[in-house]
């Protein structure tokens, strides 16, 4: 894989690649919520124990597939609310390598599937 954090003319980036180049086997994770085995909801109202789950999900789903945190090119990262994105950050920092984060999307939307989830990931990955 070639990361290319900052190309020549693109702006400053915060924990991600503007663009990462690979080849090999494609693995697709769909979006992950902050949900247990059981399908419980983890940390109501706590959206660093929201995200933190939600890596969780993705780590065993790539693991599932022969992948790891590390084969991961892309994430899509859904929050209903804007001002959880320090919380993001500082989790996803404790999954993702900063030497070669992968390229990422994040939007706020008005809501997920659950009322109470604040967080959903979907992830692409390379091996």
């Amino acid at each position: 894989m070639q990361h290319y954090i900052r190309p020549e003319g693109l702006p400053p980036v915060s924990g991600y690649s503007h663009a990462v180049a690979f080849s090999g086997r494609m693995v697709v994770i769909s979006g992950q919520v902050p949900a247990d085995g059981q399908g419980r909801l983890v940390g109501p109202g706590d959206p660093a124990a929201q995200v933190r789950q939600v890596f969780e999900n993705l780590t065993a789903a790539l693991t599932a597939a022969g992948a790891t945190m590390e084969h991961v090119v892309k994430l899509t990262v859904y929050l209903t609310d804007i001002a959880d994105l320090q919380a993001f950050r500082q989790v996803r920092d404790e999954y993702i390598s900063a030497e070669r984060p992968p390229a990422s999307s994040l939007v706020q939307v008005s809501r997920l599937v659950h009322p109470d989830f604040r967080v959903e990931i979907e992830a692409l990955a390379a091996t």
